[in-house]
């Protein structure tokens, strides 16, 4: 079984061909990609067969939908190992100049208390600025 194929084990997502083609392309981006960028790497699998396994995605907390000031909503596989619980929070970084959103694995996302009468469901944390690329 490959690591893509125990992924979907952990977080109980049925394996098809699209999917794995799919995830694959999420992986190896190695940052959060747009629907637009996804149909562009993704020439085979036409735009609803994308957008149906993305949502299936979600629902089974495989993917981090995160929105961000460009495209409006970038998707990046979720590494934790677990089905419910979310143990791969980190901070993202939007560049202002090539429009790509970055993933800071290594910048874990302060906590944040809420009120108690509300239930929090996801956390997003977005820093803008230039990338190092655009810097040079």
């Amino acid at each position: 079984m490959s690591k893509l194929e125990e992924l979907f084990a952990l977080h109980g997502v049925k394996v098809t061909a699209n999917r794995l083609l799919i995830a694959q392309a999420l992986e190896e981006a190695g940052r959060p990609l747009s629907m637009t960028e996804l149909e562009e790497r993704l020439e085979t699998i036409d735009k609803s067969n994308v957008f149906r396994a993305l949502t299936a995605f979600r629902e089974a907390h495989l993917v981090h939908a995160l929105e961000d000031a460009g495209e409006g909503v970038r998707y990046e596989l979720c590494l934790s190992h677990h089905e419910d619980e979310d143990d791969d929070v980190h901070v993202h970084f939007y560049c202002i100049k090539c429009h790509r959103t970055f993933c800071l694995h290594e910048v874990p996302v302060p906590p944040v208390t809420v009120p108690e009468e509300y239930v929090p469901e996801s956390v997003s944390y977005l820093v803008k600025g230039i990338c190092p690329a655009c810097v040079k």
